[in-house]
């Protein structure tokens, strides 16, 4: 008869000769912590008493999103509607008739299906819309199966008639439906070693870690078993505190940009539309300066506007272009436009105040500034949009810049954040000219990813500021390049992520 630890004994007696048995069944059959199990199951490997074999495959579970089109795809009730209102409809006519002001997802998907064509503004069912009427997607039995069971691996949604391929297929773009994970299951199996200790007779003992004078005294030291270590064993895994992901790609930013001489400004969240819009040369009836694209405030009425006649320059810049060789916007430039309190909408309000503090301060001295804060848009929320996003902001001073320098510059803070591959193409924005469009080669995706815009600031932007030297000038997304540094596919993985994904994620990457 062997004696063996209780947790050890316990394994083996609910194993089998010729049988393996999952490591969640033995938890059930014990009572005892599947980490515990686990272990215990380890020892026993290392004696050569039993086998451990490892089948992984993937959990699939649900989000709000995807508990929401359990209840009905929003294509196919845009199909229905669609069908009800006589099978076509113009695409102006399709918020009233779904009932929402956004309808792009549902001509997306619908279209991308092959459930409807288009043509001249018309969206009309198509031959396999009207077939899929009365037939239900792999992708939607496959959501509606996950909504009844709260979440299964691959092998009960394939016991459960599912096609797992074809549903996430047809679920490609749509990460914000699905959670996944990758699950372990662990089965053990007795060796010809372990099968003959179990023929032989085995019994529980109390296991113990130290010898002590009462057990030597009383002579129960012979009725224990004392515990073996192994150095060579992994510890549990800890997880100490970290910062998340987005914040580290900030402060990685951050730490680039000092690195290369910047000096870091910044400026109030809630600014002056003067700030944000009038000493940009952004004419007061531009669309983006409207209710449906800014967020303005309610109280205070009124902020803060710098000195006067930094205010009347920018006024003669809008209504004649002043001295800066310009006809302006040729319209009566409204005083009262310039103090109401907004959401700044980008960073360039930070380094445009950075820009007339230079001009008091250093003169015509080179500068480099840059800065890193959220901005804030009117955006309809979805995978990749938010009403709220960070970016970082930059300047260079600098009487012999140039659009060599601004390249240069911008693909040196790149390959320092781990994009060697940067590309430079031209572009418009309403600030610069020459401007450009800055883009990073995605390896992943083989594909270029535009990351935001660049250029020389206009004379109409620095004149007034009192600079007359050459300024450069970017506004980059900051989310798209954690999201890229990260490999998430939606902002719900940056912004939503797992407990386990937050914690195992390294600190440093390769």
């Amino acid at each position: 008869m062997t004696r063996l630890p209780e947790l050890e004994y316990l394994i083996l007696s609910a194993l089998e000769p010729g049988a393996a048995v999952l490591v969640a069944d033995i938890v059930k059959q014990t009572g005892k912590d599947q980490s515990l199990v686990t272990a215990g199951a380890t020892m026993l490997a290392q004696r050569g008493l039993v086998t451990i074999a490892e089948e992984s495959q993937e959990e699939f579970s649900l989000t709000d999103g995807g508990l929401a089109a359990a209840k009905g795809f929003p294509e196919r009730k845009a199909l229905v509607a669609l069908k009800a209102s006589g099978g076509a409809a113009a695409f102006t006519e399709l918020p009233k008739l779904l009932g929402k002001d956004d309808v792009r997802a549902e001509v997306k998907w619908l279209t991308r299906k092959g459930w409807c064509t288009r043509d001249v503004g018309i969206l009309a069912v198509a031959d396999k819309g009207e077939a899929a009427l009365n037939v239900k997607g792999a992708d939607e039995e496959f959501v509606e199966k996950l909504a009844a069971l709260g979440s299964a691996t691959e092998s009960d949604l394939a016991k459960a008639g599912v096609d797992i391929a074809a549903a996430l297929e047809l679920l490609k773009g749509r990460n914000e439906l699905l959670k996944r994970r990758k699950r372990v299951n662990r089965k053990l199996s007795l060796t010809a070693e372990g099968e003959q200790l179990k023929s032989g007779g085995i019994e529980p003992a109390q296991e113990i870690t130290q010898l002590t004078p009462e057990l030597l005294a009383s002579g129960k030291w012979h009725d224990v078993v004392f515990r073996k270590y192994d150095p060579q064993l992994a510890t549990a895994p800890l997880y100490p505190g970290k910062e998340h992901p987005l914040q580290r790609v900030i402060q990685e930013i951050r730490r680039t940009f000092f690195e290369m001489g910047f000096e870091e400004v910044e400026s109030p969240a809630v600014d002056t539309a003067f700030w944000v819009f009038d000493a940009l040369f952004q004419p007061q009836d531009h669309p983006a300066r409207e209710m449906q694209d800014t967020f303005y405030m309610a109280e205070p009425k009124h902020g803060r506007l710098p000195d006067e006649k930094l205010v009347q320059t920018v006024a003669r810049t809008h209504e004649n272009g002043g001295d800066t060789g310009s006809t302006g916007w040729q319209y009566r430039w409204d005083p009262a436009l310039a103090p109401r309190p907004v959401l700044r909408t980008h960073c360039t309000a930070a380094t445009i105040r950075a820009l007339a503090r230079h001009a008091g301060e250093k003169g015509v001295a080179p500068g480099k500034y840059f800065t890193v804060g959220p901005v804030f848009r009117r955006e309809t929320t979805d995978y990749k949009h938010l009403p709220v996003f960070h970016q970082v902001d930059g300047i260079i001073v600098d009487p012999h810049a140039s659009l060599a320098t601004l390249v240069g510059t911008l693909t040196a803070f790149y390959e320092k954040m781990g994009f060697p591959k940067v590309r430079v193409v031209p572009s418009f924005f309403p600030y610069t000219e020459p401007s450009a469009e800055v883009n990073l080669w995605l390896e992943s995706r083989r594909d270029w990813v535009e990351m935001g815009g660049s250029g020389i600031f206009r004379p109409e932007v620095t004149r007034p500021q009192g600079i007359r030297d050459r300024v450069l000038a970017w506004g980059l997304g900051i989310v798209r390049l954690a999201m890229m540094l990260y490999e998430t596919g939606s902002l719900q993985d940056l912004f939503y992520a797992t407990m386990p994904w937050l914690r195992e994620e390294p600190l440093c990457r390769s």
